[in-house]
């Protein structure tokens, strides 16, 4: 018999733990994503793979929203965040502060997902994802350093940006947090 385990037995960090590990090696910047949904699932995985701040740009919701509560399930209330009207001026200022930009997008020289391995020794990231439409604008693409695009296989051209930042988090940062925390295999 396979028993779940209860919430407190996860071993989960607290808030002040949470905030006091970081250490500023992954952003996640949300261009123009329009869902106060998909922003607090954002949230909410952004918790789970620690990373250390989420920018918000344009038209994207910010907390505090009852409708970004509802995915975040508080989370919101733990991950960072700053917001920017622009999200070329805040992509800039990352890079300005040593961040590899990283588009999240399917582009003529993009690296599939699974040929991906972040150097976060070396580095740190910004990963860029975009607007549930359109994507990460163009002129945002431009900046970026380079960009990952996620292997499908169906008819769909694209992934919800909330599920693509679930995935993009997984692949980038969960195996780097494994193996730091001594859960890698």
């Amino acid at each position: 018999m396979d028993r779940k385990l209860l919430n407190t037995e996860l071993g989960r960090l607290t808030k002040e733990e949470y905030l006091s590990t970081q250490d500023d090696k992954l952003v996640l910047l949300l261009d123009n994503v329009r869902s106060a949904h998909n922003v607090g699932s954002a949230f909410r995985s952004a918790d789970c793979f620690k990373v250390d701040q989420i920018v918000l740009c344009g038209i994207s919701p910010v907390p505090p929203s009852a409708l970004i509560h509802k995915t975040a399930l508080g989370a919101e209330s733990v991950v960072p965040f700053v917001y920017y009207k622009d999200s070329l001026e805040a992509a800039r200022q990352l890079k300005d502060e040593g961040y590899v930009l990283v588009a999240v997008e399917q582009t003529c020289n993009s690296v599939s997902l699974e040929k991906f391995k972040a150097d976060f020794a070396q580095h740190k990231y910004a990963f860029i994802l975009g607007n549930e439409v359109d994507g990460v604008q163009q002129e945002l693409v431009d900046l970026c350093d380079y960009s990952l695009d996620i292997p499908q296989f169906g008819t769909k051209h694209s992934l919800n940006v909330s599920v693509a930042t679930g995935i993009v988090l997984w692949h980038t940062i969960g195996r780097y947090l494994a193996e730091k925390s001594g859960k890698e295999e």
